[in-house]
């Protein structure tokens, strides 16, 4: 039982660092507290997965859930009354609506349907759990150590903003805690605690700097997943109600569609909130406003993955329904419709929150389809976009520092300027759309999948549009850092060492996980699918590899960069037959010379947010419409 110990260190010891963090008040206590943290975290991951990953689903039936439970529904209404409070202070009416439909459906169940309620295990571990807590402790972790050296250089930037890095590095620490406890947790009230602890988590990250534009944004993410919370606090009446006592993950699985499938799509709805699925896709764009190493935690390791592993945790239930395709298929537009989006914008840290969208609507379609092929290419995007996005996030974060700004022009000629920080770009781009890279081999295992898949043809074509669109900007941005001109100067300057630990270790992750996909297939995709769907997935010898050889020669591009370099001769632009000085001018008719100024194109009018995002909004919203619809008469496609 060595598996259930480890369990809950890394449940409760980040709880307990938190609580360290809160009385920590000199940088050098709370430097070392989080790093002796995140090491401490992110060996125990690894040790779990060394020890169990053989071993198939491994269920607890030592946690006693009537007192843990009950401690647990108190810290539920605890948080309930703590957002009623900043509902009321902030005259946001809807959040304090609905808030207390959320809590007056919880408090019903439990005095009503909660003593009946029967689960044999409360926590467990499998393939699937093991590889989110990889990315929950060694993501996470990394992301919280890189804050150590962003958050300084952010009040030192952000005079006026009061400098609370404690509270901050505390809510870190208990997301990440929540995140563990939701991957691990059996028992669905648990799940439901795990939830709505990462709902609070998150709108105190995004109104971190308190804000106007801040407080807003955080409101916004909270009324939407208070949605999802009314959604996943109805699965659980539901299940109180007919679904026989059943309040396991593991029993809801096994009950049949006749009882899973309400709850299912209930809980479904609550992961496409969380995931922010269109037409929910607002909240993520608007915590953008957070600090950065919030938008990559949120992004990559926690929050949204919480929304998509719940979608893939509850696939064999949507597998083969009407409820299952509209889920695909909102899932589907979102992709195809937020990667139109990002061509338009020109802000880094929006080209990179789209980008999740799309990506995590990619994982919802291959949710929603629910066969073998699928949940393979979709387990695979989590962990590829994990590393990627979180590697795009804090670079960009530490750019911005140094060149004030986040437009994608201004990082004009960053190859130069900052040749570190835009190699660890370079790697970070190439990782979400460039061979042999992760993203580039899930999103082919996505085509194998929906090939297979009822309405397949349109599956592929929304796939293969999306995915040309995603070329467009990733290229257009890596264009812009390898740009090289003559009058760029070197402005790296000293990057804080906590962030450098981040960058490269994220950098050699992206390497690392291409070069043992295939060990990460065999050992850990392959018996999850054939102990939950009898049937594997799996690439062919050839396959394995083209994709090393490739991996060997991309590693030469970044190694290149940092090699030291001779001096060459810059020649003058060719700009058409007009003469161009060394200093990117030109002549015009009357002599009057001219700055050449560089820009990409964001074709706005064919892909702006204001042309594209209603589409996406009431199509999606028509999606999940259906979604109910089918669900309430138990749609079944044959």
């Amino acid at each position: 039982m060595q598996f259930v110990q480890l369990l809950i260190f890394l449940i409760l010891f980040p709880l307990v660092t938190a609580l360290f963090m809160l009385v920590a008040k000199k940088e050098i206590e709370r430097t070392w507290i989080v790093k002796l943290s995140a090491v401490a975290v992110a060996l125990v991951t690894i040790w779990l997965l060394i020890t169990t990953f053989d071993k198939g689903a491994l269920y607890s039936p030592v946690i006693p859930a009537e007192p843990v439970g009950l401690v647990m529904f108190i810290l539920e209404m605890l948080i309930a009354v703590f957002i009623l409070y900043l509902g009321i202070k902030h005259r946001k009416y809807h959040v304090i609506a609905l808030i207390l439909v959320q809590s007056v459906m919880m408090i019903f169940f439990e005095l009503t349907y909660a003593p009946s309620a029967a689960v044999t295990s409360n926590l467990f571990v499998d393939e699937f759990s093991n590889i989110l807590a990889l990315i929950i402790g060694i993501i996470g972790s990394l992301i919280c150590v890189y804050s150590l050296g962003y958050m300084k250089h952010f009040h030192e930037h952000h005079a006026t903003i009061p400098d609370k890095r404690n509270i901050f590095f505390f809510v870190m620490f208990v997301f990440i805690s929540a995140m563990f406890g939701l991957v691990f947790a059996n028992n669905i009230l648990w799940v439901y605690f795990f939830w709505e602890v990462t709902t609070l988590c998150s709108f105190l990250l995004i109104g971190y700097t308190k804000t106007e534009e801040a407080t807003n944004n955080a409101f916004d993410a909270l009324w939407m997943n208070l949605l999802g919370g009314i959604a996943f606090a109805g699965a659980v009446l539901w299940l109180g109600m007919a679904g026989n006592g059943v309040m396991g993950l593991d029993q809801l699985l096994v009950s049949g569609k006749a009882i899973a499938l309400i709850p299912a799509a209930l809980i479904g709805f609550a992961g496409l909130v969380k995931a922010a699925q269109m037409p929910f896709s607002s909240w993520l764009v608007g915590a953008m406003v957070a600090p950065t190493p919030v938008s990559a935690l949120l992004h990559s390791s926690t929050m949204v993955k919480a929304g998509v592993y719940i979608l893939v945790r509850l696939a064999p239930v949507f597998h083969g329904t009407v409820t299952g395709y509209a889920l695909a298929f909102v899932g589907a537009f979102t992709f195809l419709i937020a990667s139109g989006i990002a061509i338009s914008k020109s802000n880094a840290k929006q080209v990179l929150a789209y980008s999740t969208i799309a990506n995590l609507g990619l994982i919802t379609a291959c949710a929603g389809i629910g066969t073998y092929e699928a949940i393979w290419a979709a387990i695979l995007l989590i962990v590829f976009h994990a590393i990627s996005k979180s590697l795009l996030f804090l670079a960009t974060g530490t750019v911005e520092h140094r060149i004030r700004s986040r437009e994608i022009d201004d990082m004009n000629g960053l190859i130069v300027r900052m040749p570190k920080i835009a190699a660890m770009m370079v790697i970070g781009i190439a990782g979400m759309f460039l061979a042999p890279f992760g993203m580039l081999i899930s999103k082919w295992a996505a085509i194998r999948a929906f090939i297979d898949a009822p309405f397949g043809f349109l599956f592929v074509v929304i796939l293969a549009f999306g995915s040309a669109m995603t070329v467009f900007f990733w290229a257009k941005w890596m264009g812009k850092l390898l740009t090289v001109t003559s009058d760029s100067k070197r402005i790296e300057g000293e990057v804080d060492r906590s962030e450098w630990a981040a960058l490269v270790s994220l950098a050699g992750l992206s390497f690392i996980t291409t070069l043992v996909f295939p060990l990460l297939s065999v050992k850990l995709l392959e018996p999850f699918l054939l102990e939950n769907y009898g049937q594997v997935a799996q690439l062919s010898q050839d396959n394995i590899i083209i994709m090393i050889l490739m991996l060997f020669l991309i590693l030469v591009l970044p190694l290149s960069i940092l090699l030291p370099q001779r001096k060459h001769r810059h020649l003058a632009p060719y700009m058409g037959g007009r003469t161009t000085t060394q200093d990117m001018r030109i002549s015009g008719s009357l002599g009057v010379q001219k700055k050449v100024v560089l820009s990409n194109y964001y074709l706005t009018r064919y892909f702006g947010e204001a042309r594209l995002r209603p589409i996406g909004v009431w199509l999606c919203s028509a999606l999940i419409g259906i979604m109910f619809i089918a669900t309430a008469f138990r749609g079944v496609i044959l």
